[in-house]
């Protein structure tokens, strides 16, 4: 029988449905999460420029912008309270041993979040209430606080991958606990910049492909000209700052957790001039199926020399390392995050190239259709990226010091496939509510437009500024009240 099979049979039967409830929590959390980190300073970078043009379709951008900031933020609350059950319900191990020492991240976390939720209250009250400047001001902070709560994460995920700050006693407890170590890790830095930058992208590509389609669409006015450019334009710059981070980050793993570095290149021996597969199936003897080699690379890329010793799987023994199969996942997982990423900086090229030598928008319909798709591909890339750290890591979840079976629940596995059921339904209820939300906001907001337009102003959404007048109701309506684009008197 094979190895991987041998490993199957001895975890806990609740072992594979607890992954798979903390797989699907957490991809669905991780849709949100671009939103909640980058959101908000793509929204103020669209903020600034209308107080500083005195642009009225940028300001308006920013206040539509920010209702979908709160909807979204309500919402991944609730994944994120799901989140934090799941550790303590389904890794009591992981908990009860490892709480005191990387706790910390999950307390900066937290209050990061309370911040970050009293601060996009007061940003939406202070629209048409607040000066245009204090206004501003006062949101300056949402970014940080947002960063901050990133902070908290990834210290606690990257010291999972590459613990330190710590001690054992005689009965193998952590003591002597030094929490500077425990969160600046050596793999800390690395981790938190690519994720904070892959954040900004994918935010910055999710929020132009809506503008994207809509230009396809024919809209193509000032203000959907605007909502596509500027974040495409953020997203554009980060986009090959993200590659030469994501190269840093694999080059850490590398020298930190090299058995986890030959899992995402499918690396079986330990060996010089070892090849790059892009795809590519590895088997249970070590031979690789499928896929393009590419001779040399995976050494060159490793140390930038052929000559670089890449250690393979094999330098551990079977129970300390992915098994073939884990190890194909997260090899798939990081190439088709490589490509996608890729295929964004040609993208990102594409759209300097046209700027730098037109000084306009590009004008082709392939570019807003690739643009249209550059959102979803994003969010696709950061999943890959999560599938790739976590699976890539395994059988560990503290790496080399306590493996994923012996942090489980003795919840029984029916129970759980129960929840994971339950958990399931709750979250196709709660994004499809979502996303109803979201179409019912822009439906008003267009027939806004539409009717301010109707009203003889030639382009509706420019003309109505967050801090200007009121625009009045049409004649018959009670008491002739002037009103916001909100209904608000």
């Amino acid at each position: 029988m094979p190895t991987s099979f041998h490993l199957l049979a001895d975890a806990p039967a609740q072992l594979l449905p607890a992954r798979e409830l903390m797989a699907f929590t957490l991809a669905s959390h991780i849709i949100l999460v671009p939103l909640g980190v980058a959101f908000p300073f793509i929204t103020l970078v669209m903020h600034y420029r209308g107080l500083r043009r005195k642009d009225a379709a940028a300001l308006l951008l920013a206040r539509r912008w920010s209702a979908v900031m709160a909807v979204q933020f309500a919402l991944g609350i609730v994944t994120g309270t799901v989140l934090s059950f799941e550790f303590g319900l389904l890794w009591p191990g992981l908990m009860g041993r490892w709480g005191d020492v990387f706790g910390i991240g999950f307390g900066v976390e937290a209050w990061a979040f309370f911040l970050e939720a009293v601060l996009i209250a007061i940003y939406l009250y202070g629209w048409r209430r607040l000066k245009p400047r204090t206004h501003f001001l006062l949101a300056l902070p949402l970014p940080a606080a947002a960063l901050m709560g990133a902070f908290g994460i990834l210290a606690a995920n990257s010291w999972m991958n590459t613990p330190r700050g710590f001690s054992l006693d005689s009965a193998g407890n952590p003591v002597d606990v030094n929490v500077r170590k425990v969160i600046f890790t050596p793999i800390f830095g690395p981790q938190y910049w690519h994720f904070v930058v892959a954040m900004i992208l994918t935010a910055g590509f999710m929020v132009a492909g809506v503008y994207a389609v809509g230009w396809l669409r024919g809209r193509r006015d000032h203000y959907h000209r605007l909502g596509f450019a500027v974040p495409f334009t953020i997203a554009a710059i980060a986009t090959p700052v993200q590659f030469v981070l994501g190269d840093s980050l694999a080059r850490s793993v590398f020298h930190e957790q090299p058995v986890k570095f030959a899992a995402l290149e499918i690396v079986w021996e330990t060996d010089t001039r070892v090849p790059e597969y892009l795809f590519g199936r590895l088997q249970e003897d070590g031979t690789v199926k499928g896929g393009i080699k590419i001779p040399l690379l995976d050494s060159v890329l490793a140390g930038f020399s052929p000559d670089t010793k890449v250690v393979g799987l094999t330098s551990v023994p079977a129970d300390q390392r992915p098994t073939a199969t884990q190890a194909t996942i997260a090899h798939w997982a990081f190439d088709a995050m490589v490509f996608i990423g890729s295929a964004l900086v040609l993208l990102a090229l594409w759209y300097g190239l046209v700027w730098l030598r037109h000084r306009r928008l590009p004008a082709s319909r392939w570019f807003y259709r690739a643009a249209a798709c550059a959102g979803a591909g994003s969010v696709v890339a950061v999943e890959c990226g999560w599938v790739a750290a976590e699976v890539g890591r395994q059988p560990w979840i503290v790496y080399e010091n306590m493996r994923v079976a012996e942090a489980v629940t003795s919840t029984r596995s029916t129970t759980l496939w129960i929840m994971l059921g339950v958990v399931m339904a709750v979250y196709v209820f709660l994004f499809g509510s979502f996303l109803v939300i979201l179409l019912k906001m822009r439906t008003r907001w267009r027939l806004a437009d539409e009717e301010r337009a109707a009203g003889g102003t030639a382009h509706a959404p420019e003309e109505d500024t967050p801090y200007g007048p009121r625009v009045p109701l049409p004649a018959g309506d009670a008491g002739g009240t002037a009103r916001s684009e909100d209904g608000r008197p």
